[in-house]
């Protein structure tokens, strides 16, 4: 089932469940990315993958997802090696297996083979002890989009700090 959640809600939603620990956002989806649809997924893991995760030791800003015989799999997803692993250690890029619903995976494939369409992941957390990735169906931004969505940030920023300022009785006449 896809969500579309908004950045408001995902914030909620980290402040309501205290088994929700996000260990890595990939920020950069945000500005390259107009994101359709968000699902959650579990990951098929070695242990040494999930202490350097816990340790906070990943990148997901190349990674993509693709479906592959009806299996969605994460691929360029930077895990280091665990530190402590020793001669069990795992390779950082390899492709991982993503763990999700048949029709889950039928959705994604379907927006896969669409024209300007790709799916990436968003952020990476530990829910009540388990790995999960979000992943998103997204549609690339154009540069044109990119000022845009900068010049409305900077916008917003300016009101609030205008309004920080009027709110607490300061009135800055420059």
């Amino acid at each position: 089932m896809a969500t579309a959640k908004t950045k408001k809600a995902r914030r909620a939603a980290k402040v309501r469940d205290p088994n929700n620990t996000v260990v890595v956002t990939n920020r950069r989806a945000f500005h390259d990315y107009h994101i359709d649809a968000t699902f959650e997924a579990g990951l098929m893991l070695l242990g040494t993958e999930v202490k350097s995760i816990r340790a906070g030791r990943v990148n997901l800003t190349e990674g993509f997802v693709r479906v592959i015989n009806g299996e969605a799999w994460l691929w360029n997803v930077h895990i280091s090696p665990y530190q402590r692993g020793g001669y069990v250690n795992h390779e950082p890029t390899r492709a991982r297996k993503l763990l999700l619903h048949k029709d889950q995976i039928g959705t994604l494939f379907q927006h896969s083979q669409m024209k300007g369409q790709t799916i990436i992941p968003l952020r990476l957390y530990l829910r009540n002890g388990r790995v999960k990735v979000e992943v998103a169906v997204a549609r690339g931004k154009k540069l044109y989009d990119k000022r845009q969505a900068l010049a409305a940030k900077d916008a917003q920023r300016e009101m609030d700090r205008v309004a920080k300022e009027y709110g607490h009785g300061r009135w800055n006449s420059d």
